[in-house]
């Protein structure tokens, strides 16, 4: 049986996803460290925050440009308009990568690491806040006619896709915290304990105002979320995002280490669910539909045969990764 574009697309739209997922999940919670570092009290705290992303961190960003290089190849209409109409964050957010990648590399060998712990720091804050604002800009609708971008340079820019970027950073520092309380140990990871639940009520805030935004800006979300029987589908997916988060605040209070990582993760997944499953089948709201940008059947099958094969491998991999460099970092290296 032949598969049909639409069928094709959709298996694309859903491997997208889970690119997407991945980098924000792993790329996330080392950004959020990065963000949690500029207000570290002293270097030894810092090292310690440096240590626990020395093995992982370059890895996490790999499956950005994954996403990048399947979304070009699956729907590429699609990645000619975002990248056009999101232009200014998507260079201010590369520009961040490449400074906290080289400020990494750099504080491990300098004698005065001030200027390198800014410029890490500094750089996670400025591409979680661009994504967030990319985020946001994507909800709030991409002026297109004819397939193509038609706005302004600056059309990205509105209060709605500075809220999206304080909750993004939120979320990355939650990320950070709970992946700093599995690492560390001592008053580092009573810092994060209390990070991580300030930032965990801060993200859930803000995802609630925007939860409730978006329907006020396009009347389709407002139907689907409110008729039958698709509110009986949608409706578990905030339920289980509540439920995460009171779990991740038990898990906290509890004084478990391992558990409050992979609850703020549920935090997310759920919200990037139900984020789908609001716009769907639209890949630039609220004009360009899934179906008429998808690539032809022979390019989608190529990628499939070609992408489908490493993914398996590539999660194999950042598996295996994190399973050899799993542990604490030492306090006695780095003091407390």
């Amino acid at each position: 049986m032949e598969l049909s574009s639409w069928s094709l697309g959709d298996i694309w739209f859903c491997i997208l996803g889970l690119f997407l997922v991945l980098y924000v999940v792993l790329d996330g919670f080392d950004l959020g460290i990065g963000i949690i570092s500029l207000f570290a009290r002293s270097e030894q705290r810092r090292d310690m925050m440096m240590a626990s992303l020395g093995s992982v961190w370059d890895a996490n960003e790999t499956w950005l440009v994954v996403f990048a290089g399947a979304l070009f190849g699956a729907f590429p209409a699609v990645y000619g308009i975002v990248l056009h109409g999101l232009y200014i964050p998507i260079i201010l957010m590369l520009f961040g990568l490449i400074f906290r990648g080289v400020a990494f590399e750099f504080r491990a060998h300098a004698r005065h690491k001030q200027y390198w712990n800014y410029c890490f720091g500094g750089g996670s804050l400025l591409a979680a806040s661009m994504q967030g604002v990319a985020l946001g800009a994507l909800i709030g609708g991409i002026p297109v006619e004819e397939m193509a971008f038609n706005g302004t340079v600056w059309h990205w820019w509105s209060p709605f896709a500075v809220l999206t970027a304080v909750g993004v950073v939120f979320g990355y520092m939650l990320l950070g915290a709970t992946y700093l309380i599995m690492k560390t140990q001592g008053r580092l990871q009573q810092h994060a304990r209390r990070v991580a639940k300030i930032t965990a009520w801060l993200t859930v805030a803000i995802s609630l105002i925007v939860s409730l935004w978006t329907p006020m800006r396009f009347d389709y979300i407002a139907q689907r979320w409110l008729e039958w029987p698709t509110l009986l589908y949608l409706a578990p997916l905030p339920i289980a995002a509540a439920g995460s988060f009171l779990m991740l605040l038990r898990a906290i209070d509890k004084g478990y280490e391992h558990t409050p990582f992979f609850w703020s993760v549920g935090i997310f997944i759920f919200a990037f669910i139900g984020l789908v499953s609001s716009f769907y089948p639209f890949l630039i709201p609220p004009s360009v539909m899934m179906a008429n940008v998808a690539a032809s059947n022979n390019t989608l099958l190529f990628m499939l045969a070609g992408i489908g094969l490493l993914i398996p491998i590539m999660i194999f991999y950042n598996g295996f990764q994190y399973r050899v460099f799993q542990g604490k970092i030492k306090v006695d290296d780095y003091g407390n």
